[in-house]
């Protein structure tokens, strides 16, 4: 056994799988809580079990007891273990699981579940309160979500969706819930390669970087409020919908009308790569990585290093502006294929840290938490573990952000300053999450709450304010060499010209930021605004928008088959 594939053993510890939880329920000695007598079971007739201030029954109690049981198989192949019980019983579950795992256990106000309806809204209260401990005034937790199993396994499996292979964005107005209000500013942010949003007609890409969505299918986007023709417009439900959007390009303010038919289409991780020329005769690798969350994001990631490696690039400029984050391994092999093998040898990319009662193990499993290694190899969600990554081994990477880039991306910066590579910063502050979750299923709902924070080889995780370039304001983020340059929405991602990678390419020449006399004329919101629940066809929210934070801004440990429960 080589020396990784014995490190990725032991990080199976890291791992919720369904037999895990089934069989230890977060109910080991090593748990966040006191140990309390439980209380006797309700005796006959009683609508459920009998809330009691502090006192917490292990989580297993209340297990997949669920108010409507699933029947069948996931979508991996394995049963659902729902049984008949309640939405009473749900939220109980929902109560214990967060006192054991969450990793501000201390901070929840324990609510008796018998006040609040549902599930979902139970649920959202079981969070601190608190604010960052850094003095910026932000939420120390402004990620706590839940969604469908089936949209979670949909996502994670990177399932085609009908829609046109767009990805939009609003630079208008929002209320505190991050959606979209009058006068509306709905722009697009770029496109699938090979789908309808892409295509050419008549000499013109059918959805231009930066233009500006006015009307749907005759219904006016910018003020009017006809939001089921808007919804049905923007987000089409099957495959060959035909719609008519009204748009105007961002630099020549022309406007269009188009008519485009709905596809399925799957996104892809790495949307676009390049090989830079430049007069001094270099070569410079741009990617665009947008997720590390499916579990094809592997391969497509380890493909685009490949062709780096084998075009022998002498720099590497990787674009994750939009990236909201996802596998924890993923990062892990990023970091590896950029720094290559002498660089990371023997080092840790991450290591989960759990609330305070679980100390070194995680408290979902019992298991003594070991660290992730830089990764060299597949771990098998969508390469093979024999097989070895290629590498551009190179001593810094240019790294393009925005508000938008989260998470497991941000593990990528943290865990190359923890061993000192040098790691350039160009674009906006980054989200702040050094905090991660297994997304956890209880009766056909996924839940995701904080339960770690990642630290580096150095021991260091305190960015909840996030990464910013050097010369940024922003007095509570964590510094890195860089410069700071607004998202340019004029130009298409990957063309030299725009101005996150021509300052990228401007300080490799020159190592200094260039001096900028204005800025590009439009930019996307850099706050992260926090999504909202319920699907009412009332309300008009981007689906995916980056600058919103959604269960796509995670931080994921799972390796496969590990799955999550």
């Amino acid at each position: 056994m080589t020396k990784l594939s014995a490190r990725l053993l032991l990080t199976t510890s890291f791992v919720l799988s369904a037999a895990a939880l089934t069989a230890c329920g977060g109910s080991s000695s090593s748990g966040p809580s006191a140990v309390f007598p439980p209380p006797p079971p309700p005796p006959t007739g009683s609508s459920g079990p009998t809330y009691t201030k502090g006192v917490f029954q292990a989580s297993d109690r209340f297990d997949a007891q669920c108010q409507s049981p699933r029947s069948g198989s996931d979508p991996d192949g394995n049963r659902y273990p729902d049984t008949a019980g309640s939405t009473l019983l749900e939220k109980f579950w929902l109560r214990s699981w967060s006192n054991e795992t969450y990793l501000w256990n201390t901070e929840i106000e324990d609510r008796d579940p018998n006040s609040i309806a549902s599930r979902t809204a139970y649920f959202d209260v079981l969070k601190s309160n608190e604010l960052s401990e850094t003095g910026s005034g932000k939420e120390k937790d402004d990620f706590h979500f839940s969604e469908s199993t089936e949209d979670f396994f949909a996502r994670r499996n990177s399932t085609a969706e009908s829609g046109y292979g767009v990805r939009f964005t609003s630079l208008g107005p929002r209320d505190s819930e991050g959606r979209s209000i009058t006068p509306r500013d709905f722009r697009i942010l770029y496109t699938e390669p090979n789908s309808p949003a892409s295509t050419v007609e008549q000499g013109k890409v059918n959805f231009p970087r930066g233009a500006r969505i006015l009307e749907v299918d005759g219904a006016d986007l910018v003020n009017g409020n006809d939001t089921t023709t808007l919804n049905n417009g923007l987000f089409p439900t099957t495959a060959g919908e035909r719609h008519t959007f009204k748009i105007r390009e961002a630099i020549t303010n022309v406007e269009r009308e188009i008519t485009i038919t709905s596809a399925d289409i799957a996104p892809e991780p790495v949307n676009r790569t390049s090989i830079i020329n430049t007069t001094d005769g270099k070569k410079i690798g741009y990617m665009l990585f947008n997720t590390f969350s499916p579990r094809s994001s592997e391969k497509s990631l380890a493909d685009a290093f490949t062709q780096f490696s084998n075009a022998n690039v002498d720099d590497l400029v990787i674009d994750l502006r939009y990236n909201g984050g996802g596998l924890v391994a993923v990062a892990a092999q990023m970091g590896y294929m950029i720094a290559g093998p002498s660089r990371t040898a023997g080092k840790t990319a991450a290591l989960l840290q759990y609330n305070e009662a679980a100390g070194n193990r995680d408290p979902s499993t019992g298991e003594v938490v070991e660290p992730f290694p830089f990764i060299d190899r597949g771990v098998g969600f969508s390469v093979p573990t024999t097989q070895n990554l290629d590498t551009v081994n190179l001593p810094r990477v240019f790294i393009l952000s925005t508000g938008g880039t989260c998470s497991a991306r941000e593990l990528v910066l943290n865990s190359l300053r923890g061993i000192d590579h040098e790691v350039i910063l160009i674009g906006d502050t980054t989200c702040g999450k050094p905090y991660g979750f297994v997304p956890t299923d209880n009766c056909g709902q996924t839940y995701y709450t904080i339960q770690f924070q990642s630290v580096n080889d150095k021991g260091q995780g305190d960015y909840s304010d996030g990464f910013s370039p050097a010369d940024s304001a922003n007095q509570f983020s964590e510094k890195l060499t860089g410069c700071s340059i607004d998202d340019d929405l004029t130009r298409e991602l990957g063309d030299e010209n725009e101005a996150l990678l021509a300052t990228a390419l401007y300080y490799r020449e020159n190592g200094m930021c260039p001096v900028t006399t204005s800025k590009p004329s439009v930019k996307p919101q850099s706050k992260m605004y926090r999504a909202a629940d319920g699907n009412d066809e009332n309300i008009l929210s981007l689906k995916s928008d980056p600058f919103v934070v959604s269960v796509d801004s995670y931080l994921d440990p799972t390796l496969p088959n590990s799955g999550s429960r």
